[in-house]
Formats: structure tokens, C-alpha cells, sequence
């Protein structure tokens, strides 16, 4: 196996592919990044077993072949090298890839190929197009309220939903909900239901930030779900169990509904927060046209701030983790924003206020007098 690379093309690339290197697996091929040369191309791969990227490179290849090598190590090692082009020739005798630019070479050990999991192939003509600037904004809305609680795998998924010209996301780590509905400008030609971990969107989010690829391609398979986004193709376990049925969550009615000006209540939430330590609540104090969000941390010290509010009625005082409610804040992303309330232990509800198809459910913390 030998070719010859940019060297920015294959940073680039290879930045990509070795985000789905494995850090803690026993099986130690996992820790590579597979380089193939076959039918005229060059392909970078890796996988951890629950997600995979697979990229192309533009290279000149002079003999086609395989071999896998520790992925962050070339990663390392192509970031250092000295000059735009870079020489990579697997040598069997010795085990080793070799890797040269300009008078800097590089020998490093081999892992075994035989050990790399075979990634899912699948029919482009099978797959349903979904506009990827719609797709990566509702995944930015609603991934960070996934669980990262491995204990509970069901909720450390988003569940996408798509079918005409809607698509839907909903997430939820039983603390808060997140759901974004997104109108899609075309119908889809077929439909879509899968629970995909979080970290899987994120990357997704992340490749075509990179390489502004318009469209996304998405096939759903028995277990797994497929992403191709330009010149790049994530595969991914499907969340194992059955996702909540969210919509038992949301209350029908609640006492106070109040038309807020996102901005100012954010930035009186991120300077309260700041003394909102160790598990401290977050307080909201309601009274007849005034909010008061307050936070105090034992050895810490504490904050307080007051800001109009269109209140009427008996004064309510509710408290919440700072942190969840705060992305709830960033997360609706318009200039105004309702914010629903019922009684400080029953869950408040942060919605867009140009009816933008986001609710954020959050559950409140029990405040001692």
C-alpha cells in the first residue's frame, strides 16, 4: 500500500475519522484508524463499535492495500509534519507504516487488520435526503438535554421523527424535555422513526459544520441508522428501549403564561448562575410585575437581581437547577420566549414565542424556607 496526500486534505480528514477512534475498548485495533486503498480510492475509517466514520481522501495512489494504525498517534503526527505533501507506504517486512514529508519520516507499528470491524454499507437509492441545515439546527436545539447516565441507554438518545415536511426531535433525561418541531420546505420522499444516540447528532452536527455539505442521507437499518454528509458517512447503534412517550409529560394547563424578552431574562440567569454552586438552586421569585432571580452557595456567597415581568396575582417563588434552565434559555433562540409556570413543585415550561415548534420542559428543585 503507497499514496501520496495533501497534507491539509489529509488533516482535514483524517480530524474527522479519528473522532470515532475508541479510547477504553480491550480490543486494541479499535484504538486505529483504518487506511484502504481499493477501486481507485482512499478511505479513512474508525469505529468504537457503537459509532463509526468512514471519510474519502483525494490521494495519489501508487499501490493499493489496507492496514490500520493507532488513530491519535497519526493524527499527532500528521499535524507535525513540516510540508504540504505527505508519502505513506505500508512496509510488510518491517510491520510498519511509513510516513514521510520532506526530510521528516515516521515509522509506525501496525495494528492487527483482522480485528477492524466491518462498517454498514448501504443503497444511496435507499436512503431518505433531508435538508442538513433543518436537520443539524433541530439537533443544536434538543441534544443537550439527552442523558449521559449510561445506566439508563434509553434516554441517552434523541428520538427523530420525519414524514412529509415535518421532522421532529424530543430528548429528555427525566430532569428536562426538549422538543423541536422543524417545517421542512420540501415534503421528504419517505418517512423516518429511529431513537439515535446524541453523540451520534452531535458528530453529525459537527462534519457538516466542516464541510458544508448540503444535504444529509439517512438510512435507518435494523439496529443501526447511516448518515452521509458530503464526503463522509457516520454509522450508528440505535438506543436500545423503548423511548417515553413525552407527551404524557406535558401538563394540558398551567397558571401563569408570560410573555418574556429571552434576552434580558438569559443574561440575568448566566450572572445570577455564577453563584449557583454545588447544587444550589436556581431561585425565581414572581411578585405583581417584578421577578427577582436569586442564588446563594453556603461559603460562596450570593446574587440577587430583579427585572419586569408581567405578573399578576398571588406571589410564587420556584427554583431550578441553573444549568438546565439556562439551556433552556439558549435553546429557544428567538427574541421572545413564553415561560409557563403552575406551582413551584410542578415542572415550568420555556416555549418560543413566534411559535416556533420548541418547548423545554423542566422540572423544579424543592427550596427550604
Amino acid at each position: 500500500m503507497k499514496f501520496t496526500v495533501s497534507r491539509e486534505t489529509f488533516l482535514a480528514q483524517l480530524s474527522v475519522v479519528a473522532r470515532g477512534v475508541s479510547t477504553r475498548s480491550a480490543i486494541q485495533t479499535l484504538a486505529g484508524v483504518l487506511i484502504q486503498l481499493q477501486d481507485g480510492k482512499a478511505e479513512l475509517q474508525a469505529t468504537d463499535t457503537d459509532l463509526g466514520i468512514r471519510a474519502e481522501v483525494d490521494a495519489e495512489i501508487a499501490q493499493e492495500g489496507a492496514v490500520v494504525v493507532p488513530g491519535r498517534l497519526l493524527l499527532d503526527v500528521a499535524r507535525s509534519l513540516p510540508k504540504d505533501f505527505i508519502s505513506l507506504e505500508y512496509r510488510s517486512s518491517q510491520q510498519d507504516l511509513e510516513v514521510i514529508s520532506g526530510s521528516a519520516s515516521f515509522h509506525l507499528r501496525t495494528l492487527p487488520r483482522e480485528d477492524f470491524p466491518k462498517l454498514p454499507m448501504t443503497d444511496p437509492g435507499a436512503a431518505l435526503s433531508v435538508p442538513a441545515a433543518a436537520f443539524t439546527e433541530t439537533v443544536g436545539r434538543v441534544a443537550r438535554s439527552a442523558s449521559r447516565d449510561e445506566t439508563r441507554p434509553h434516554l441517552t438518545g434523541v428520538l427523530v421523527t420525519a414524514a412529509g415536511e415535518d421532522l421532529r426531535m424530543v430528548a429528555t433525561d427525566s430532569y428536562r424535555l426538549s422538543v423541536k418541531e422543524t417545517k421542512l420546505e420540501e415534503p421528504l420522499e419517505g418517512t423516518l422513526e429511529a431513537n439515535v444516540p446524541a453523540r451520534t447528532l452531535q458528530e453529525l452536527s459537527r462534519v457538516v459544520g466542516a464541510n458544508g455539505a448540503e444535504t444529509i442521507a439517512v438510512t435507518a437499518l435494523e439496529n443501526q441508522v447511516v448518515f452521509g454528509a458530503g464526503d463522509v458517512v457516520l454509522s450508528s447503534r440505535l438506543v436500545d428501549g423503548r423511548f417515553p412517550n413525552y407527551q404524557q409529560l406535558l401538563p394540558t394547563e398551567y397558571a401563569h403564561d408570560l410573555r418574556v424578552d429571552r434576552g434580558e431574562l438569559l443574561e440575568v440567569v448566566r450572572r445570577i448562575s455564577l453563584l449557583a454552586q454545588k447544587n444550589a438552586p436556581l431561585r425565581l421569585s414572581f411578585s405583581e410585575g417584578t421577578l427577582e432571580v436569586s442564588a446563594q452557595t453556603p461559603d460562596v456567597g450570593e446574587a440577587r437581581e430583579a427585572l419586569p415581568m408581567p405578573f399578576k396575582g398571588e406571589p410564587l417563588e420556584i427554583g431550578f437547577n441553573a444549568e438546565f434552565f439556562r439551556d433552556g434559555l439558549e435553546s429557544a433562540e428567538t427574541d421572545e420566549l413564553v415561560l409557563k409556570l403552575i406551582s413551584p413543585l410542578r415542572p415550568g415550561l420555556i416555549q418560543s414565542g413566534d411559535d416556533g415548534g420548541f418547548i423545554y420542559l423542566v422540572m423544579p428543585i424543592r427550596l427550604n424556607a
